[in-house]
């Protein structure tokens, strides 16, 4: 009878916990076919080990291969925090130093001094925390098949190099500006040390010694492991040509990697901030690595939460792959995800948020109520549809449908705000809301942003509306349209054809200089809408943005829209493609 008792507790708590897999397996099914995603892998990290390992969807959105646990996904910028633990391995064996200029141990390149350098150096501090004043934020990768460039050409910024050259813009230490381009100077630095050759070295310093088997900074990856891969999609969901990109610039965006491996990395740095063992560094190194040095930075991490409930973490984008790694500090939790798309929404977020709340995680945001909902003329929730300018060069775009908001991220729709007053709107996702503003005339001009869990609010002004390709409008100023056409050919071409075309601003010359992967091709374009933006704060490549300007675009692919940012005297600089 005993038995029999036993047995019947353990197959409820087995059923219990199925039933409870299910849910979180159906929570993110869903999430991943609302955003159409080929292929997902995740891993939860409980009590510092990994509970749930699982793969989702397809290596390829045209296929039939499954996801494993074992497919490689690029990591993008969680490269950089898997790196910085190699930085930090060489500063505990004396071969480097945290605030040691690094032009001291720099030996096939310096970084060139100026005058921002005369009095501060830039240091290892610096690059691990984006503070060393260097520029250059991301990278797009090479195309298999491109020539790739040296290291040193990439610093350099010389050919067959896609990016600016990497060089100090303003005195390092006195702000924080991200920057891919100082991991890469990192990367010189480790191998000039070392002698070794950067994925060598963390093969052998950080990699083994974790348990992360399936993951390497080689670049291009050889052909074994090529064969483990997701294939990377865009934010259209077009397959990325050739599979994927490759990124010398390994530090800073190169490493292959699974959720898996990516989770036991983030134990190592729990089990070392606990005093445990199970890492390469130590205790006190690795509460330095969690240390705010600027702007909830740390050293090759970024921070969320108080003492109590301090995480850890960074987010990761290469050409059609996208990764999250978040981490408690404290209570050995966390949840990593990849996916082969590059995606815009907040779907990983909310996939974190239903985990942590699933588990009853202590630190991440609670689950919400619904906001009680008001009605809302229709007509005034009409006029509320548009594009807004979330951040620099960062939209947000909203469609109205049934009493509610809803934004759109890369033509799918991404996240619902209900009404909770005549012009105020809650997310239903987030504990963040929207207020918006009008003019004398009742048009939108922006909104307010609240975030209440940050407790801030800022501006956010408006772009335009909806793109309407069935309404015709007459073209207030027809003459500029084929000068505004030939500027957006040059920024598709780039190179020398860009330097040497008029109608752009220096900001737009100097940041499409290896042209513009979408449109393929620009045939024509037709008048849909003008609006007047000038006053509003909106900011692209350097220059104020008085007017944008919004064509239908006739192109290798049809029904797209492009909107055109124009300063005060009418050169481009700036452009959108949107599908409405």
């Amino acid at each position: 009878m005993r038995n029999r008792r036993l047995f019947l507790i353990l197959s409820l708590l087995l059923f219990a916990f199925n039933a409870q897999a299910d849910e979180l397996d159906d929570f993110i099914r869903s999430q991943m076919q609302k955003r159409r995603i080929p292929g997902l892998s995740l891993a939860i990290i409980q009590d510092g080990k990994i509970l749930k390992a699982q793969a989702y969807g397809l290596i390829d959105k045209d296929g039939k291969v499954p996801v494993t646990t074992n497919t490689l996904f690029q990591a993008g910028s969680v490269s950089k925090s898997v790196a910085a633990m190699g930085a930090l391995y060489l500063v505990e064996q004396n071969k480097l130093a945290l605030d040691e200029d690094v032009n001291v141990k720099l030996k096939s390149w310096k970084v060139p001094d100026n005058e921002f350098t005369k009095d501060k150096k830039v240091t290892l501090r610096g690059l691990l925390s984006h503070t060393a004043g260097l520029t250059v934020h991301g990278f797009p990768g090479y195309a298999v098949g491109e020539k790739m460039p040296s290291v040193i050409q990439i610093l350099d910024g010389t050919a067959p190099a896609n990016t600016r050259p990497v060089r100090v813009d303003f005195v390092p230490g006195s702000r924080w500006r991200y920057s891919g381009g100082g991991y890469t100077v990192m990367q010189q630095l480790v191998e000039d040390v070392t002698g070794a050759a950067f994925p060598e070295f963390m093969k052998i310093h950080v990699l083994s010694p974790l348990g992360m088997n399936n993951s390497t900074y080689q670049q291009p990856l050889p052909p074994e492991p090529a064969k483990s891969t997701a294939t990377g999609h865009y934010n259209n969901r077009s397959v990325v040509e050739g599979r994927w990109h490759i990124y010398p610039e390994m530090a800073a965006a190169g490493l292959w990697t699974t959720p898996s491996d990516l989770a036991r990395f983030a134990i190592s740095i729990q089990n070392a901030n606990a005093g445990k063992s199970g890492s390469i560094l130590s205790q006190s190194m690795t509460r330095q690595m969690l240390t705010d040095q600027k702007n909830r930075d740390g050293l090759g991490v970024f921070l969320q939460g108080d003492s109590t409930t301090l995480r850890f973490g960074h987010n990761g984008r290469d050409e059609g792959f996208d990764a999250l790694l978040t981490a408690s500090a404290h209570k050995g939790n966390g949840i990593v995800i990849m996916i082969n798309a590059n995606d815009n929404s907040h779907m990983m977020g909310r996939i974190v948020d239903f985990i942590a709340d699933y588990y009853h995680w202590d630190g991440f945001a609670a689950k919400r109520a619904k906001p009680a909902a008001v009605d809302v003329d229709a007509k005034a929730l009409k006029a509320f549809e548009g594009r807004y300018e979330l951040f620099n060069n960062r939209m947000v775009t909203f469609e109205a449908g049934g009493q509610r908001l809803f934004t759109l991220e890369d033509g799918f729709v991404d996240e619902e705000f209900v009404a909770v007053g005549s012009n105020k709107f809650t997310s239903t996702d987030r504990n963040v809301s929207v207020i918006f503003n009008a003019d004398d005339r009742g048009n939108a001009t922006g909104f307010t942003l609240q975030d209440n869990d940050q407790r801030y609010e800022r501006k956010v002004p408006r772009i335009g509306p909806l793109a309407d390709a069935g309404k015709s409008n007459a073209d207030p100023d027809p003459s500029r349209t084929p000068k505004i056409l030939a500027a957006l050919q040059a920024l598709v071409k780039g190179g020398k054809t860009l330097e040497e075309a008029s109608g752009l601003t220096p900001g737009a010359k100097r940041d499409f200089a290896g042209g513009m992967r979408e449109p393929e091709t620009l045939k024509s374009l037709t008048f849909v809408h003008s609006e007047n933006v000038a006053g509003r704060g909106i900011k692209r490549h350097e220059s104020h943005v008085s007017e944008i300007v919004t064509y239908q675009l006739k192109s290798s692919q049809p029904d797209t829209f492009i909107l055109v940012h124009l300063t005060s005297d009418g050169l481009v600089t700036d452009c959108d493609l949107v599908e409405k």
